[in-house]
């Protein structure tokens, strides 16, 4: 191979109170309002006999032992009462009730004056219940100002743990912007064997904030491309991240020249990364209960027992048949990354290889990650994510604030029709070659590199 050849991205480096009280005429205590009728004068009565002997009036209305109290509860308050008359010294009923009819049953406790004792009862217990009902509500109150101070702490401590950024700092205006967003997602193996830091899977997620417009772009991990920039070296893309990071000691410098590397492929706008480690990734799929993805192929796989072959070289044979599944988090990985097929282990004969390919594993993996974030999305699932920070934390690392990163997930609309599911295959703009080294690698069709900036822009808005 010369020099020059496959150079495609050089170009591009209570009660109301009684009436008023008023003095009558002569100082006599009247109750109600000025305006209730007086009652006309009774005669006055014979003086008792002087041997003694029961009076032949009405007592007083001082005569407390006439009118026992039956219950210290008062009955609500209806009406002023009878107006009382000192010189007649019987109670005239109230204007409301109807002549000939008692105001009230006997036995009933009856308002008047110098009986208004117990009234004060009920509304007492009343206010005891209300303030012990509004003590609950500030224990209450307080308790869950504490939890939620202390679910913010811990949250924007996981915000500043899995970004370079400031958790509530933004370069989007919080997704105001009309203009697209373009986040690069790679999945690495993750651990110290050989192999665990080739992004597997580079998947750009393309949204409009404005409109909520979604799409998937997979770029397939054999691409060859120039790595370093500015070398005559080529690997496959999947080696930039592990060459510029020198094996994740340097997240930050894989990230960004990832994310360069697929802005020159790609002809998009690309500035945002997310690194996914797939051993984390398994722990938090489990700790929101697993996802449900819908399998559109059936098809079988060897996969490695260990991710290490120097722990355990062994094999173990995976089978996907069409329709949806519920996956926990290592059956979710196995589904992503399964590439060699059963006769590679001696399992059996393959079923449908074409899902074993660079393109099949790229399609797979956009179902994964769709079905993650579909999740991650739903509100229910949000008391989980707050269990799921230890794990998570493990697992991803971004150039993209928390609150970017939050508003994004939200705005993004993978269910939507119209979403765009664009993979880069031999069915459009790729072809399969081999390099000089005798590996199979994946170029553009007629290595123009071009055409696949034209092909992705003709379809991300589809």
């Amino acid at each position: 191979m010369s020099d020059n050849y496959y150079r495609p991205d050089e170009s591009a480096d209570a009660p109301p109170p009684y009436p008023p009280q008023e003095q009558g005429p002569q100082g006599k205590l009247v109750l109600g309002s000025f305006h209730q009728p007086q009652p006309p004068r009774a005669p006055r009565q014979p003086a008792p006999p002087q041997g003694g002997g029961r009076p032949p009036y009405p007592p007083t209305p001082n005569a407390r032992q006439s009118y026992p109290q039956q219950s210290p509860v008062q009955p609500p308050y209806q009406n002023p009462g009878p107006a009382y008359n000192a010189n007649q010294r019987a109670y005239t009923p109230p204007t409301e009730t109807p002549a000939g009819y008692p105001s009230h049953q006997p036995g009933q406790h009856q308002p008047g004056p110098g009986n208004q004792g117990p009234r004060s009862a009920k509304p007492r217990k009343k206010r005891n219940k209300r303030k012990i009902g509004c003590l609950s509500v500030l224990v209450i109150f307080i308790v869950l100002a504490v939890i939620g101070f202390t679910t913010i702490q811990r949250v924007l401590a996981f915000g500043s743990a899995i970004s370079t950024q400031g958790p509530l700092t933004t370069t989007t205006g919080y997704m105001s912007t009309s203009d697209r967003t373009n986040l690069l997602i790679l999945g690495y193996g993750g651990g110290s064997h050989d192999g665990a830091n080739l992004t597997d899977s580079i998947v750009v997620v393309s949204m409009i904030p404005s409109s909520q417009h979604t799409s998937l772009v997979s770029v397939p991990r054999d691409l060859w491309v120039r790595n370093p920039p500015n070398s005559n070296a080529y690997t496959k893309i999947n080696e930039v991240y592990q060459t510029a990071s020198n094996n994740s000691q340097n997240r930050v410098a894989g990230g960004d020249a990832m994310a360069t590397k697929v802005s020159l492929v790609t002809g998009m706008n690309v500035k945002n990364w997310m690194l996914i480690d797939f051993n984390g990734f398994k722990s938090f799929i489990d700790s929101i209960g697993g996802v449900d993805v819908y399998v559109p192929d059936s098809f079988n796989a060897c996969y490695p027992k260990n991710d290490d072959a120097n722990k355990d070289a062994s094999w173990i044979k995976v089978q996907f048949n069409k329709g949806t599944q519920h996956m926990d988090g290592a059956t979710a990985i196995e589904y992503a990354r399964a590439r060699e097929p059963v006769e590679v282990c001696g399992m059996g004969t393959s079923i449908n290889q074409a899902e074993l390919t660079d393109f099949g594993r790229s399609a797979r993996q956009q179902l994964i990650i769709k079905a993650a974030l579909g999740k991650i999305r739903n509100i229910t699932t949000w008391p989980s994510l707050i269990n799921a920070m230890n794990a998570l934390q493990k697992t991803i690392y971004t150039n993209m604030s928390f609150a970017d990163l939050g508003l994004f997930s939200q705005k993004m609309d993978l269910n939507d029709p119209k979403t765009a599911h664009i993979g880069l295959s031999t069915s459009n703009v790729m072809d399969i070659s081999t390099a000089s080294d005798g590996e199979s690698i994946v170029i553009p069709k007629g290595e123009n590199w071009p055409l696949i900036s034209e092909y992705i822009q003709s379809k991300l808005y589809n």
